[in-house]
């Protein structure tokens, strides 16, 4: 079976402003990477629009009025200092949000082992009724409460090794004890959460800060110490990746030091582990990562580690 990427062009079209770093060119620069030589085997398709009851499984219905009915006409609209919305806005969210639902539902049916989701806005700063960080709706929290809610799986497991905390994502896992959120990130550093001492109601948070400058060795550390035997333990019958590559050594939003070497190790860990818990079933959204070339290359490493275990 071939791996399958999710994507819409409206996802493009989205655009935060000029000078903004999570620009419409970033997933410019992943889509040609994966289009590019040695990704001739993955399967492509159009993400659909999510239905209004799979984001509500994760957000406020009001929340989701307020930011369908508040897409600008033209221009922009901040939400925040940091999070936008344009004309495309909107769309972009629902085939973003779609992307990652509709990735469960393809390898719950069969049709692939994992799926990519190359989508934006991405999704794992919101909040229950809250935009933050460049994130409208979060996609990785629609993808965990599909597997359940349509598919009657118990135990859903998100990964996220973006630079920054996923604090939307642990706002929605921490009190669900059936649900396990593991992160490595960058702390001190946007949002300013992600303590070791954050393990949510019953141990299902395990956090790794990184302190500024750490590279390979540590965020390897972390892994072998901390997330893979806490993300064993929970044994999910699904995982869920939250794929953030701004801890890239040339990213400019942060300050630690991996390369495209570490993402292809930290991936090929966790499909070993859902190879063990979770009949290797996976899927993969993009976050963050804003120096475009480093963004390419390990966001391809990645998906590479996903096409060598479908």
């Amino acid at each position: 079976m071939a791996t399958i990427v999710f994507t819409h062009p409206v996802c493009v079209e989205h655009d935060p402003g000029e000078y903004h770093p999570e620009r419409p060119d970033r997933l410019r620069a992943v889509l040609a990477a994966l289009k590019g030589k040695g990704f001739e085997a993955l399967a492509w398709r159009e993400a659909p629009r999510a239905e209004r009851a799979q984001i509500e499984r994760v957000h406020d219905e009001n929340y989701v009025d307020q930011i369908l009915t508040s897409v600008p006409k033209r221009g922009h609209l901040h939400l925040d200092p940091d999070t936008a919305m344009s004309p495309a806005s909107g769309e972009a969210a629902l085939r973003a949000a779609g992307a990652a639902a509709a990735a469960v539902d393809a390898v719950m049916a069969g049709e692939t082992q994992n799926a990519f989701c190359a989508v934006r806005p991405p999704g794992h700063h919101a909040e229950n009724s809250q935009a933050m960080g460049f994130c409208l709706f979060n996609n990785v929290a629609v993808a965990a409460l599909q597997a359940r809610a349509v598919h009657g799986l118990k135990r859903i497991a998100v990964v996220d090794f973006d630079v920054h905390h996923g604090n939307g994502t642990q706002h929605s896992f921490e009190r669900d004890p059936d649900l396990f959120y593991g992160s490595s990130h960058q702390w001190p550093a946007y949002p300013g959460t992600g303590l070791a001492e954050e393990t949510g109601i019953a141990g299902n948070v395990a956090n790794v800060p990184l302190h500024p400058g750490a590279g390979s060795a540590e965020f390897r550390d972390g892994y072998r110490k901390t997330i893979l035997p806490a993300l064993i333990r929970f044994a999910p019958e699904f995982l869920v990746i939250s794929a953030g590559f701004d801890a890239h050594a040339r990213d400019p939003l942060a300050q630690l030091r991996l390369g495209a070497d570490d993402y292809a190790w930290v991936t090929r860990e966790l499909l070993a582990v859902a190879e063990t818990c979770a009949k290797g079933r996976a899927i993969s959204c993009l976050e963050g990562g804003y120096d475009l070339e480093a963004l390419a290359e390990s966001a391809a490493a990645h998906v590479r580690e996903m096409m060598k275990a479908a």
